[in-house]
């Protein structure tokens, strides 16, 4: 079922977005023991996600890890670039369409800075759902004609991420049609927490999870998986969750007066699901850091010097690392996650 997390109020397992309350929601499961299949691809959890007997294709597969020594501390690398559309959004995205196939709903409207619109272009196409893309006239130009030729319908708006998301929504309202904004929807959550429980099998519980965060789905996806391992008595603890925020866009972090606008992916500085992604922080004991455009820079230099092709986002959770290593936050011998989260092969100009 469907639990709003501000009023407690429960709803089936259709697709929605929000309670009437204007609370998010969060979808809460039966509580089974740890049941992986045997499948190497995202089906391998089917006994823990919120999916029928429809399974859409292509299943984003499980990505490897790459252990690395930072300092003194191991950074345990997870590819999350390797997936079909070259982001980890493909996790989100391919539950959300199983759920609107099973519904039989083929026309839907979202909202992106770019890779959550090309990963649902890459699925609704098989699928056999329209799909109308909101984006901003400042979007990267490669992945503004990668959605083209996915045959997605594209609506530039001149604005910032949350005009652009408004926008999104009016359209939706206006022409009867299902918004399926990653912001909101609490399927996408359902999918990306599926990093925890392949980290978890992979390497087991990582002192920390860092998570480059504008809307939250990473962080609140790693929070939940992790926090479903505890529930299902397979962990102890929940390791720290730490949210890396671009400068100048911060959500849970002080406000900077310097943009950090190469990490266009988390240029989110009012999220919606604010409160969720503070009680993350709060149940975890978890913190937030602000990376400067420079440190994006130098931790994305890094990155493709490791052998890591990455697009700028993905490099904040390094940066992140840095700074909270020279701060003396991350002791040493400590071991963190680090999501890269988009390919930068989508990124021929400026990477």
């Amino acid at each position: 079922m469907l639990r709003c997390s501000r009023c407690g109020r429960t709803y089936p397992e259709t697709f929605r977005l929000t309670c009437d309350c204007g609370g998010t929601l969060l979808v809460e499961g039966p509580g089974a023991g740890f049941t992986p299949f045997g499948h190497l691809d995202m089906r391998r959890y089917l006994a823990h996600l919120p999916i029928g007997s429809l399974v859409p294709v292509p299943v984003p597969g499980i990505t490897p890890i790459s252990e690395i020594e930072v300092g003194r501390v191991r950074a345990i690398f997870k590819l999350e670039y390797l997936h079909p559309s070259g982001s980890f959004k493909d996790r989100g995205t391919w539950v959300t369409v199983a759920k609107l196939l099973g519904e039989g709903i083929d026309e839907v409207v979202l909202d992106s800075s770019g890779n959550a619109a090309l990963s649902f272009a890459l699925y609704a196409l098989p699928a056999g759902i329209k799909l109308h893309a909101f984006i901003s006239y400042d979007a990267r130009r490669e992945k503004v004609l990668l959605l083209q030729k996915l045959g997605a319908i594209v609506h530039y708006v001149e604005g910032d991420r949350t005009v652009i998301h408004e926008r999104a929504r009016e359209y939706a309202e206006e022409k009867g049609l299902t918004y399926v904004t990653h912001w909101l929807n609490p399927y996408f959550i359902e999918g990306t927490k599926t990093i925890a429980f392949e980290v978890f099998e992979q390497f087991g519980v990582p002192d920390y999870a860092f998570a480059p965060t504008g809307s939250g789905t990473l962080l609140l996806g790693l929070w939940k998986g992790f926090r479903e391992l505890k529930e299902m008595g397979e962990i102890a603890e929940l390791p720290r969750l730490v949210a890396v925020q671009a400068s100048g866009y911060e959500s849970l972090c002080e406000r900077s007066p310097f943009t950090n606008s190469l990490a266009d992916g988390i240029a989110i500085p009012r999220p919606p699901r604010l409160d969720d992604m503070r009680r993350a922080l709060r149940e975890t004991n978890g913190m937030c850091v602000s990376v400067s455009r420079s440190e994006t820079e130098g931790a994305l230099s890094w990155l493709k010097r490791a052998g890591f092709l990455v697009e700028p986002t993905s490099a904040v959770a390094l940066a992140g690392l840095w700074k909270l290593i020279e701060t003396g936050e991350i002791p040493d011998g400590s071991s963190a996650l680090l999501p890269l989260t988009g390919s930068g092969l989508k990124l021929t100009e400026g990477i």
